[in-house]
């Protein structure tokens, strides 16, 4: 999930419309709604957040230590102009990435890819567990050396998993992550049902089911 924090709706409803169109959950704040709920938010929905996609707003240096005391998620400015003294302000006050406007929701996703893969040590544009490779820039994964077509949904559920890679996430934060944190048209067990149909594509593939389950601590791959 992605979250865009901007006092202007038609930026924040905008690129969750963007986004959505890639596939991707994102939730849209104002200034002061966001410290409000970065500072409230239940851990589950903090840990699903993917990336802080923050607008040009006057208190936007000072928000970095609010958000790093909650999240290690990248975080991304959007410039409106081309200022070097204000980017290099940014990056000295701990954000992650400066990309100016207008950008493309594809290459911000890129971008949150690349910090990621820097920050976990992956390869260049793909993650590898054992017999599985997801790509950061919305291809199909392989498995068992083989592209696998898989539903949007599935695939995301997928490149979750392996970004989390070693840990157990819980069905709640599966649906965050998918669906977004205030989605309250889609019912959280649909997770159930597409994890369900994701393992039996995978052990058909591979002959196994690399993905384990535990009651009450939730699913993971490489645990």
């Amino acid at each position: 999930m992605i979250i865009v924090v901007d006092d202007r709706e038609l930026v924040t409803s905008g690129y969750q419309s963007l986004f959505g169109q890639e596939g991707v959950s994102s939730a849209g704040f104002g200034v002061a709604e966001f410290r409000d709920w970065v500072e409230t938010a239940p851990e589950t929905d903090i840990s699903a957040v993917e990336a802080f996609l923050l607008g040009d707003f006057p208190e936007r240096s000072s928000f970095t230590r609010l958000v790093r005391n909650r999240s290690a998620a990248p975080m991304i400015a959007l410039a409106e102009t081309r200022a070097l003294n204000s980017t290099l302000d940014l990056f000295a006050a701990g954000i992650d990435d400066v990309v100016a406007k207008p950008v493309h929701v594809k290459e911000i996703l890129a971008r949150v890819g690349a910090i990621r893969r820097r920050d976990a040590g992956s390869e260049r544009g793909r993650t590898v567990v054992d017999e599985i490779c997801v790509f950061s820039d919305g291809r199909d994964p392989e498995v068992g050396g083989k592209a696998m077509m898989l539903p949007r949904r599935e695939r995301r559920i997928l490149e979750y998993l392996i970004s989390n890679r070693g840990r157990r996430v819980s069905k709640q934060q599966l649906f965050s992550a998918i669906y977004g944190v205030f989605d309250e048209n889609v019912e959280e067990n649909v997770i159930e049902s597409h994890i369900s149909k994701l393992r039996k594509k995978l052990k058909m593939r591979l002959g196994y089911d690399p993905v384990s389950s535990m009651r009450y601590l939730g699913y993971g791959i490489g645990v």
